[in-house]
């Protein structure tokens, strides 16, 4: 007898989401989910809870509320017998947390290793695979982000797109089924943010799943699936990069974009 199929689960799946910072509500109710292989870019101006909001899917930061799936994998809070609400177990967390490469503001390199030991680190410690199979596989990512010929240099040594680079294939090298992007070319200037921006459309263009916060309207509008825009911690307009760059219902989402775009 045949068995039914069942569809595999989202990759994220967050439902009534919040997250406060004392009294102060930072998210409020936020709820989507997000295919396996499809690019999410979040916008929204300074404040409005981007950051936060992936900080939370990768518990960085514990929500206040809420729940959330990680392919299927919940990171939802129980309550103990007293009612107490709490969030998963850690090592629950950390499986999750395998699962998910982030790549922050910030290069986070350390600056007394080279560049392939900063991609072997994580390998070494977390994956605990062999030194031979973590120095192949950092290889193999630097490569993947042009910067193979660097290995053996020191982060002081790079520019920031490409210590950028090489904290993205530091992620990579987890092999990780979901990218979060946090402003990854902030702090880059023009020519350095192509070069970041190149990377991630080329992972893209590969079927990974990517939630991108960024300003870079250009990518978001090209590369996304779809496109979120935040404001005040509430999901003001989600849509594709066509009906959400063209035809905003949301007036703030107006308002926002033509600063960007003219």
């Amino acid at each position: 007898m045949n068995q039914k199929a069942y569809p595999a689960p989202p990759a994220i799946r967050v439902v009534g989401m919040t997250k406060y910072f004392g009294t102060v509500p930072v998210l409020r109710g936020i709820s989507f989910e997000l295919e396996r292989g499809k690019v999410l870019s979040i916008v929204g101006a300074s404040g409005s809870g981007k950051s936060t909001l992936l900080r939370c899917l990768n518990y960085l930061e514990q929500p206040t509320s809420g729940e959330i799936w990680i392919g299927g994998q919940s990171m939802s809070f129980g309550a103990n017998r007293n009612g107490a609400r709490h969030g998963p177990p850690p090592a629950q967390i950390a499986r999750i947390r395998a699962e998910i490469g982030m790549v922050f503001q910030q290069f986070n390199l350390w600056p007394h290793m080279t560049v392939v030991q900063n991609v072997m680190e994580a390998l070494l410690r977390v994956r605990k695979i062999s030194a031979h199979e973590a120095r192949a596989r950092a290889e193999r990512y630097l490569a993947k982000v042009d910067m193979l010929d660097a290995a053996g240099r020191y982060p002081a040594k790079l520019s920031g797109g490409q210590q950028q680079r090489v904290a993205i294939a530091r992620a990579l090298a987890m092999e990780p089924q979901i990218m979060l992007f946090d402003e990854a070319t902030s702090s880059l200037d023009p020519e350095l943010t192509s070069e970041v921006l190149d990377v991630m459309r080329g992972l893209a263009t590969d079927g990974m799943t990517m939630v991108v916060v960024t300003h870079e309207m250009g990518f978001a509008r090209d590369v996304s699936d779809r496109v979120m825009f935040l404001h005040q911690g509430v999901i003001e307009e989600d849509g594709t990069p066509a009906t959400v760059f063209s035809d905003p219902r949301s007036e703030r989402c107006r308002q926002f974009l033509s600063k960007y775009l003219g």
